[in-house]
């Protein structure tokens, strides 16, 4: 049963460049759903400092981000083994290898995703959304995949 009591967790994944993971919460939050949210670090800076700022400075950038990407893997598959839902967001400013990485990674752990993109990215995300659950335009698209799921209704419109 999913209530109050047993909240939907969901995972947004995905690009940080826009505020897609706010209207999400808000939309949620405005429908009253019971719908927690987790998401991996969204602080660039904080995402690739972690490893030399908790085990030490490296000479070079690629063992500086071997660290942090270790470390925030730690966060990631905790809170990806969690998510009742993942929610995978791709945006056309920036290739999201992480996010492609999450939706892999719930996939082969049987967690359902959800993809959020434009058409103009339909061709190159084509396997992903092949393996997603729902293919959404919209934040709130998604907000209403995420009602439908936790109350099995539909939400009152004009058509």
């Amino acid at each position: 049963m999913i209530d109050d009591d047993n909240p939907l967790t969901v995972y947004l994944s995905g690009e940080i460049h826009t505020e897609w993971r706010d209207e999400i919460v808000d939309g949620c939050e405005e429908s009253d759903l019971p719908v927690e949210f987790v998401a991996p670090v969204t602080e660039h800076a904080d995402s690739d400092a972690c490893g030399t700022k908790i085990l030490g400075k490296e000479k070079s950038d690629f063992w500086r981000d071997h660290k942090s990407a270790k470390i925030n893997a730690i966060r990631t598959r905790l809170l990806l083994e969690r998510a009742d839902v993942v929610v995978v967001r791709f945006g056309d400013k920036y290739r999201q290898w992480n996010a492609a990485f999450e939706a892999g990674s719930a996939v082969s752990d049987g967690t359902p995703i959800i993809t959020l993109h434009d058409e103009s990215l339909d061709h190159a995300l084509k396997e992903i959304d092949a393996a997603a659950l729902a293919v959404a335009r919209t934040t709130a698209q998604v907000v209403e995949i995420l009602r439908y799921v936790t109350e099995g209704e539909l939400a009152e419109s004009d058509e």
